[in-house]
């Protein structure tokens, strides 16, 4: 959906050694991760991909390796929904229906503390990149899911620009959930993250909707 030709193909690369490296060292910490060479089924999804063309904006290629770390940010709900807003009757999934949850996010906020710590100590200079939406209309049921928790995402938003890292902390998953702040685990683990650089962003921007499908956050933490 870029406007590229159909026969373009883009070449991203990986770097094993940090990949290891890192997985290496969360399970050291107690993080039970799972681990891949290479995708099994498909190329890396839209959440990495999109990142890489949006940094390769004039399309001169990304020179940078990509380390892709994933996160279950669907859970629940989100399959089920296929990604777009349903009906009332559509609506109701019984217990049995459902697929598993996704992660506390606390539980993010805590492996992305962990992996700044192990690059900490690499010899590699690295880049943090969350990439997903705030809050979704379709998973905010107490909005009849018409509208984004624009309030709620104000909040994260506050406690993102002033380094509140407690607020993200402390966040369990129903609460997520309610908010339908589903994809906003990749943030959590960015917190995390920043929180242990004891960093805050030196540029944020927050655009709000109440029309379209979510809220949207651009932040950068300068090195």
């Amino acid at each position: 959906s870029w406007n590229e030709p159909e026969d373009k193909s883009f070449t991203i690369k990986g770097h094993r050694q940090g990949g290891k490296q890192l997985a290496s060292s969360l399970l050291n910490e107690g993080f039970d991760i799972a681990y891949s060479y290479k995708p099994l089924h498909h190329n890396l999804g839209h959440a990495f991909v999109n990142s890489v063309l949006y940094l390769d904006w004039d399309r001169k290629g990304f020179p940078h390796p990509v380390v892709p770390f994933t996160v279950n940010s669907y859970g629940r709900n989100l399959v089920g929904r296929a990604g777009r807003p349903v009906t009332p009757s559509q609506a109701k999934i019984t217990d049995a229906e459902q697929d598993p949850t996704g992660p506390q996010p606390w539980r993010c906020f805590q492996i992305g503390a962990a992996t700044a710590r192990a690059f900490a100590a690499s010899p590699w200079k690295v880049a943090f990149i969350a990439s997903s939406s705030w809050s979704h209309s379709f998973l905010t049921a107490k909005h009849a899911l018409m509208y984004p928790d624009v309030e709620s995402d104000k909040r994260y938003f506050k406690a993102l620009c002033e380094g509140d890292w407690e607020t993200w902390r402390s966040t369990t998953l129903a609460e997520a959930e309610d908010r339908g702040h589903h994809e906003l685990l990749n943030w959590f683990c960015l917190a995390g993250a920043m929180s242990e650089l004891k960093r805050k962003p030196d540029e944020a921007v927050f655009l709000e909707s109440w029309i379209t499908n979510s809220d949207k956050v651009f932040a950068m933490f300068r090195p």
